[in-house]
């Protein structure tokens, strides 16, 4: 995607910068508040969230994390018991990088459901941006690599999605009491349905090495939507 966007920062819940919005991709950083260097375990989570989804969790090594958090052994292993244990660890920050970015995105300010329904996709186009390590999922990157080697790993992972699926519901919900036909999904069951979705897409996308196949599932998704709600009908464009 040729779209360029300025870099917004995204914020933790404690208020601290956490990552920010480069060309559409969400580009993780350090919970460190201004002015301080980030200390070696933020760097390492940082690090993680980077080089798994560059080259996998099983060839991301201790020693390339310490390198690339330019952190020493000593220091992995005074914060994390393993490495694994600093995979759980990163999907908790991987949720609350990305956890603001969404809550303070745009897409929520329409007074209409559908409007807000359909500025989420368009937030989610936006973000198919840069590389694609760089705009695919590291939650979904985890799922599909340790779903059976590492149950601790897959589950923090997993709550990732299902959480951000979660923040979807309430909007479904309106959207189904006000638009839906009686034998239309549950809100829970739509709010997942657009995480399989954009998963999905990101692993065709890992396959064609661009973003294309990703932005045409989210293009389905949305003619689904549409359908779903009878869009045009209710007097949306």
């Amino acid at each position: 995607m040729s779209k360029t966007s300025s870099a917004s920062p995204v914020s933790s819940a404690s208020g601290q910068a956490t990552g920010s919005v480069s060309a559409g991709a969400v580009e993780p950083a350090s919970q460190a508040p201004a002015g301080r260097r980030p200390n070696a375990r933020e760097r390492l989570l940082d690090a993680a969230l980077k080089l798994i989804r560059e080259t996998g969790y099983a060839a991301t090594t201790v020693d390339a994390l310490c390198a690339e958090a330019g952190a020493t052994k000593g220091a992995f292993f005074h914060h994390f018991v393993s490495k694994d244990d600093l995979a759980v660890a990163a999907a908790a920050h991987w949720a609350e990088t990305t956890g603001m970015l969404f809550e303070t995105a745009p897409y929520h300010a329409p007074d209409d459901v559908l409007d807000r329904i359909f500025a989420y996709l368009d937030f989610r186009d936006a973000l198919l941006a840069g590389t694609v390590p760089e705009f695919t999922c590291f939650a979904g990157t985890m799922i599909q690599e340790v779903h059976e080697s590492a149950p601790a790993i897959r589950d923090a992972a997993y709550a990732c999605v299902t959480g951000h699926a979660s923040t979807l519901e309430a909007d479904f919900a309106e959207a189904l009491a006000l638009y839906g036909a009686p034998d239309a999904p549950s809100a829970q069951s739509l709010a997942l349905y657009t995480q399989a979705v954009l998963q999905g897409g990101f692993i065709l996308a890992k396959g064609a090495g661009h973003a294309g196949p990703a932005r045409e599932t989210l293009a389905h998704l949305r003619r689904y939507l549409e359908q779903l709600f009878d869009r045009k009908e209710t007097g949306h464009a």
